[in-house]
């Protein structure tokens, strides 16, 4: 689809230079950077989500939990 955008004249010649220097036009330039802002934006209303579903949860290990995992893992031999 085409589409018209206005922006900085610096911002601009970065973009020139910078597809330029990929070997790649403006436009996949301004797709690809779009798309990975798209992506990061996504993946950080996820963690927000996540942290706000987690936020009044105690992150620390039950300590039973904890004790069985040592002991899982502790070798016999004392010397350890």
């Amino acid at each position: 689809m085409k589409t018209a955008i206005s922006i900085p004249d610096q911002i601009f010649k970065k973009v020139e230079s910078l597809a330029h220097t990929l070997g790649i036009s403006r436009s996949e330039l301004f797709t690809t950077a779009i798309a990975r802002f798209i992506e990061e934006r996504d993946e950080h209303i996820i963690i927000s989500r996540l942290n706000a579903v987690y936020a009044d949860q105690a992150s620390a290990l039950d300590k039973d939990v904890y004790a069985l995992q040592y002991h899982a893992l502790k070798p016999d031999d004392e010397t350890w």
